[in-house]
């Protein structure tokens, strides 16, 4: 008896690598890899076209997309995370020390619903009291969710200019590195985030960001997310086995990693992204499952409603499919 083949778009990382190879395989189905670089193009497809039947999309892109009635449903799976007090950059003559001088200033920003950008406005907004509606953001891309209404505080660079030019003139003050901002120029296409490495070195807003991240994951119990896994609905509703498989499927590959990241080798990938913060998140920096990762969720929930790119504060339950209970029921 033939099992269906299921399209499935997701980028290669320590987590995700034994599914990607073949090695781990998804129980009662086969999965026909879609190779899509970057991967954020495969965001854009999935949310306009459902263009797959499994994708890897940014969590921000995802609540936007559900509040905008995309059929699609997140599981609990979680590829990639980082901290935010790193990775924002200010010009050495914007007169910007602390946060609150951002306010005033021009910020640049790939996309508006972009994750990192969300969670750094966050993250200023509620530990540092910035006025969000007193920045102007500007952007060099698009949304991936077309319908999407920006708020009046954001605007497109001007034609023919990039990010990175107007950060090199002076025409922002800030901007968030590498391909978030700043650190690339263009859509997302291929090459998209070739680096000039002649381009300028800025200063980081917050200099001693790993110790102000760990003092606020401690705090909050926040741990920023960004890859998560979403299924079209039909799918679901047509394999109601598939989503358990997949979650099977991805602990027991992000497990291999594990072992293969306390066992001492060097060359391990993603072993340098999650070194400095395994300290103080644990050994496991990719928690997946809906209880353990309440307070982050809820937290990305209300910077998206704060910064206007929600109408409502979505509960949890109507985001994430709880794969636990599923299976209990």
């Amino acid at each position: 008896m033939s099992i269906p083949t299921l399209s499935m778009a997701v980028a290669t990382y320590g987590c995700t690598a034994a599914i990607k190879s073949g090695e781990i395989p998804v129980d009662g189905v086969a999965i026909n890899q879609i190779e899509v670089s970057p991967i954020i193009a495969a965001f854009r497809r999935m949310v306009r076209d459902l263009a797959f039947d499994i994708c890897e999309l940014a969590p921000t892109t995802y609540v936007i997309a559900k509040a905008a009635g995309v059929p699609i449903t997140a599981l609990p799976i979680f590829l990639s995370r980082r901290f935010h007090h790193s990775g924002f950059q200010v010009r050495d003559d914007a007169g910007i020390a602390t946060p609150k001088d951002l306010e005033g200033k021009k910020v640049g920003v790939r996309a508006y619903s972009v994750t990192t950008g969300v969670w750094t406005r966050g993250v200023l907004m509620n530990e540092y009291g910035v006025d969000n509606d007193r920045i102007q953001w500007i952007v060099d891309d698009e949304e991936h969710v077309s319908s999407l209404k920006l708020p009046a505080n954001v605007t497109p660079a001007p034609e023919g200019k990039s990010l990175a030019s107007m950060m090199a003139s002076g025409e922002i003050q800030a901007g968030f590195a590498s391909r978030a901002g700043i650190g690339r120029t263009g859509a997302p296409t291929a090459g998209w985030e070739a680096a000039n490495k002649d381009a300028p070195v800025y200063r980081e807003l917050f200099d001693n960001a790993l110790e102000l991240e760990a003092a606020w994951y401690r705090r909050t119990g926040v741990y920023p997310v960004h890859g998560c896994i979403v299924v079209r609905n039909d799918v679901l509703a047509r394999y109601p086995l598939l989503a358990g498989a997949l979650f099977d499927a991805f602990e027991q590959a992000k497990q291999q990693w594990l072992t293969k990241l306390h066992g001492g080798a060097t060359d391990v990938l993603d072993r340098d992204k999650y070194a400095d913060i395994m300290p103080f998140v644990g050994d496991d920096p990719l928690p997946n499952g809906l209880e353990a990762n309440r307070a982050t969720i809820e937290a990305l929930v209300t910077y998206a409603f704060q910064q206007k790119l929600i109408p409502r504060r979505v509960p949890i339950e109507e985001l994430f499919l709880d794969v636990r209970k599923a299976r209990a029921a």
